[in-house]
């Protein structure tokens, strides 16, 4: 929820209503949940994650229908639905569930392996790097589609939406385009059915970009990107329980804008910031 930064903002000065414009929301909403910050609903929920982490710590072997069976002793009244939607969101899982994902077969490349693992880059957009993660909210889950430059680690195009398909690749693409105007990039990525697909090698064709593939289950052909991701898992998705989409999306874009590409430092950038080593290296760059 971004309401809270209107607050602040506010105390800095900024009117509350430019900021709900920003942001995309009323100022009605913000007045409305300044009244009451916290609704029943979102007591209710708070209360009955609560007691199903409870329960399943007393038995990991419970699921969701042997929580919701359990929550009526407790005080709690939910339909099955409800408390597999929340379950679900803070990954409450039976231990014995059977893992999704598992034994899943990557499909075949469509394009050579052109890195070799080799992550490195003399000049600017010379190599991207791409992939997708994923996080759960109560709203149910986000993906995120990132690309990165190697030459100095900075994420030059995104897309965050609540669907994993095609065009969320294809949008980080032509975010990246837009934004550095590329020739004869290469793009790396994994063999997921979004870089295999036709609209996505449509659009590395259409934008003179040559697209690379590692091979299939071998997690050091993109590691250089699982590290980027590692570091937003760590600093963002695992802080807290995200609520909503729109929290998440917001909390994301600021980290990747703010902290990552301005403030953290990198030993294998000298010790500067992306945005710093990109400045320096602008020699480079324009070359």
């Amino acid at each position: 929820m971004s309401y809270p930064l209107v607050l602040d903002l506010a105390a800095d000065g900024i009117p509350v209503a430019v900021t709900c414009r920003v942001l995309g929301f009323s100022t009605q909403a913000f007045y409305q949940w300044k009244r009451c910050p916290v609704s029943q609903r979102d007591w209710d929920d708070a209360h009955l994650i609560n007691a199903a982490l409870d329960i399943h710590a007393d038995d990991p072997a419970f699921g969701y229908r042997f929580i919701a069976d359990e929550l009526p002793a407790r005080g709690i009244h939910a339909s099955e639905n409800r408390v597999h939607r929340l379950c679900s969101a803070q990954r409450i899982w039976s231990v014995f569930a059977k893992k999704r994902g598992l034994g899943r077969k990557a499909g075949p490349p469509v394009h050579d392996d052109l890195v070799g693992r080799n992550f490195t880059a003399t000049v600017a957009d010379a190599v991207w790097l791409t992939d997708i993660t994923e996080h759960g909210t109560s709203e149910g889950k986000l993906y995120l589609c990132a690309v990165k430059d190697v030459f100095s680690n900075r994420i030059v195009g995104y897309s965050i939406d609540s669907r994993m398909k095609a065009s969320l690749a294809v949008s980080a693409l032509n975010h990246a385009v837009a934004l550095r105007s590329p020739t004869a990039t290469i793009v790396h990525s994994d063999r997921g059915s979004q870089f295999r697909s036709r609209k996505f090698v449509n659009a590395l064709s259409v934008n003179g970009l040559r697209g690379s593939m590692g091979r299939a289950g071998a997690c050091g052909d993109n590691a250089a990107m699982e590290s980027f991701f590692a570091l937003l898992q760590k600093n963002v998705l695992d802080r807290k329980r995200w609520a909503t989409r729109h929290e998440l999306r917001l909390a994301i874009v600021v980290w990747i804008e703010k902290t990552y590409h301005r403030t953290r430092r990198q030993r294998r950038l000298g010790r500067l910031t992306p945005i710093e080593f990109e400045t320096i290296n602008r020699p480079a760059l324009a070359a």
